[in-house]
């Protein structure tokens, strides 16, 4: 993965990450299962993917993943207008995550990424 992110983020509902806590793992969302894959989104690519698939909608988490936890099961995958994407075939296991919290918006309208303390 070089010269590509790290990390890259994952956008929860307040349920889907209670049973991320709670089983450790997490298989996907529906449009995950249903597209094979579980979908990510770099820091760069984040309120774009917020603002046209999670608008209006409250209680959501942003999961930060450690991609170099994963071998093979990334691949990063041509999306929206060209862009390249991390996919992750497989499940997302909590112990991937290198920090998340609910989703919050700076003052210029921008997704704020999840810090660890």
């Amino acid at each position: 993965m070089t010269g590509r992110p790290t990390t890259a983020y994952k956008v929860l509902t307040a349920d889907q990450m209670a049973m991320l806590e709670r089983d450790g793992s997490f298989a996907g969302a529906p449009v995950d299962l249903a597209d094979g894959y579980i979908h990510l989104s770099t820091a760069a690519q984040l309120t774009e993917t917020v603002d046209k698939h999670f608008a209006g909608q409250d209680g959501l988490y942003v999961a930060a993943v450690d991609l170099g936890s994963f071998d093979a099961s990334v691949k990063w995958e041509e999306s929206r207008g060209g862009q390249l994407f991390p996919h992750l075939y497989g499940p997302l296991p909590l112990e991937t995550l290198v920090a998340y919290s609910p989703l919050e918006r700076g003052e210029d309208g921008t997704v704020r990424l999840p810090v660890t303390g």
